[in-house]
C-alpha cells in the first residue's frame, strides 16, 4: 500500500506534464507569419500606388450618383499607363485646372474633337441632343453653354476634355472654367465601398 501511495504521485506527474515546444518551431512559425503580412502589405502598397486608390467624395456635384462623403476607389492604372481610352461617360478624377493642388470628379461628356453646345440645359455632342439617364430631370438646368453665343457648338481642343457634374445645377465644371487636359486626369471612379448600403461598381 504504501509503495503504491509512494508511485502515484509520479505517475500523476507524468501524465500531466505539458509537452515542450522546440524554439525552432517557434522561430519558424513566427519567420512564416512576418513573411505572410510582409507579402500582403507589399500587394496592398502595389495595389494603392499603382491600380487602386481611395479617395472620399467632397460636394453634391456628381448626385445623385455619389454623394458627399461617400468613399470610393478609384482605377489609376489604366489611364496612367495608357491601357485603355478615356470614355464619354466616364467619371473620372483629375486635377483642378485653376488650382492644381485640387482634385475634382466629374462625368466626360465631351472628346478630343467633339462640338459640344448646351441649349437651355439640353446637352448637344456633335449635333445630337445626348442622352444621360445619370442626370434625373430634378438635376437639371436650363443654363445654355457657351452663354455668349446660344446655338454655336465650341470644339474640344485635342488633348483635352470637356466635363459636367451630374448635378448640373449644383456643379462647378467646364462650363465655368474649360477643357480638362488629358495629363490632369489620372484615375476613373470605379466602385463604391462606403457606406456600405451603397456598395457597387459604379455606372
Amino acid at each position: 500500500m504504501q509503495e503504491n501511495e509512494a508511485v502515484s504521485p509520479v505517475e500523476t506527474a507524468l501524465e500531466t506534464e505539458a509537452p515542450r515546444v522546440s524554439t525552432h518551431s517557434v522561430l519558424r512559425t513566427a519567420l512564416s507569419w512576418v513573411r505572410d503580412l510582409t507579402f500582403s502589405v507589399l500587394i496592398a502598397v502595389v495595389l494603392i500606388v499603382f491600380i487602386y486608390q481611395p479617395v472620399k467624395v467632397e460636394g453634391t456635384s456628381m448626385e445623385p450618383g455619389l454623394t458627399d462623403q461617400e468613399r470610393i476607389f478609384i482605377n489609376k492604372f489604366t489611364y496612367e499607363f495608357h491601357l485603355g481610352e478615356i470614355e464619354r461617360g466616364d467619371t473620372v478624377v483629375f486635377l483642378y485646372p485653376n488650382d492644381t493642388s485640387k482634385s475634382y470628379i466629374k462625368r466626360v461628356i465631351g472628346l478630343p474633337g467633339d462640338r459640344v453646345r448646351i441649349d437651355a440645359g439640353q446637352v448637344y455632342v456633335n449635333g445630337r441632343p445626348l442622352t444621360e439617364e445619370y442626370v434625373p430631370s430634378e438635376y437639371r438646368d436650363t443654363l445654355s453653354w457657351p452663354s455668349d453665343a446660344r446655338g454655336v457648338d465650341r470644339v474640344v481642343p485635342e488633348g483635352n476634355y470637356f466635363v459636367l457634374g451630374d448635378h448640373r445645377s449644383q456643379s462647378s465644371d467646364s462650363r465655368a472654367w474649360g477643357f480638362v487636359p488629358r495629363g490632369d486626369i489620372y484615375g476613373k471612379a470605379v466602385f463604391v465601398y462606403w457606406p456600405l448600403d451603397k456598395m457597387g461598381r459604379l455606372r
